[in-house]
């Protein structure tokens, strides 16, 4: 049997070639299942999962938490909103509090970077990063390589185009790690002043023209813009950022091949996309979305083989 390489999801940074084709080998067979009559299957039913979360979230909580319960966990939900961190309590008590009660892994978004990182090396579980700051989103690249390998047969060799905040962005990181690791041609596109120096040594192309990366790609992943990580204004207006950086149906349609259009949500529509794009055929969010708890089953699965 086959084994991931590493004992925790901290980040794609982490991973090898081969783990990415496991995990994904393993999401196709969690895909059949959660599309069957009875979703369920009993391989984690003496696993305690807590999902552990100091930031605001929807889908990724939501997903992880439907794919623990998939795979018969037990799940522990804690927000940090309602918890003894509002009290003063540091990171490693509460996890430790956490771990105390028996639990094997920990899913946790943090909006320090390297929060997971930190935790893997004071606490004994297998920890799953959930996003931590602007710095990566594993699960979610994951699952977006996972939906371009499902609509395009495979990731090697297919120019994709990342626009909007790449300098907020851990989803953006992340990807362009999965994505280069596998093989794929990479451009980020957007303002300059969201594209974060010395970007070009991680292997990317920067390109600040969204109809040449358009022409360019095979898919355009849009990331909004995230306002809540800004502390000043990194371009003149919304209405501005939509005229240079957005795309509409119309954009789409003069382009002589057919792209796909990827969102790793929440979409602001009619910023970055318009809702004609994003409820087209061309769109594969909603395919994310479910392939989000395929992969995720595939990760907290192949983490929990190698708990001791």
């Amino acid at each position: 049997m086959s084994e991931l390489s590493v004992n925790h999801l901290l980040g794609i940074k982490y991973l090898n070639k081969k783990d990415i084709s496991l995990i994904f080998e393993t999401a196709d067979h969690f895909k059949e299942v959660i599309n069957r009559s009875i979703k369920k299957v009993p391989t984690l039913r003496d696993i305690t999962i807590a999902n552990i979360f100091f930031e605001n979230s929807t889908r990724t909580k939501l997903s992880f938490e439907l794919a623990e319960k998939r795979l018969s966990a037990d799940v522990v939900n804690f927000s940090a909103g309602q918890s003894s961190v509002k009290k003063g309590e540091t990171l490693i008590d509460t996890v430790n509090n956490i771990l105390s009660m028996k639990v094997d892994m920990v899913v946790m978004r943090h909006p320090n970077p390297g929060a997971g990182i930190f935790l893997s090396q004071h606490v004994k579980a297998s920890i799953v990063n959930a996003g931590d700051g602007a710095h990566e989103h594993p699960t979610q690249a994951l699952l977006d390589s996972f939906s371009i390998r499902e609509k395009l047969g495979d990731v090697g060799g297919k120019n994709v185009v990342i626009v909007g905040d790449i300098l907020h962005s851990r989803v953006a990181l992340s990807n362009i790690f999965a994505l280069k690791l596998q093989g794929a041609n990479v451009k980020v596109c957007g303002p300059k002043t969201l594209i974060p120096k010395h970007i070009e040594s991680l292997g990317v192309e920067v390109e600040t023209n969204l109809r040449k990366a358009l022409e360019w790609c095979d898919v355009a992943n849009m990331l909004r813009v995230q306002n809540e990580r800004m502390d000043i204004s990194y371009f003149p207006s919304t209405r501005e950022y939509t005229q240079q950086f957005g795309v509409n149906k119309e954009m789409l349609n003069s382009l002589d091949k057919q792209i796909v259009i990827m969102h790793p949500g929440p979409i602001n529509r009619g910023v970055e996309i318009t809702s004609d794009v994003a409820d087209s055929d061309q769109s594969i969010i909603l395919h994310q979305v479910e392939n989000g708890v395929a992969v995720r089953m595939a990760v907290l699965y192949l983490l929990a083989s190698k708990i001791k």
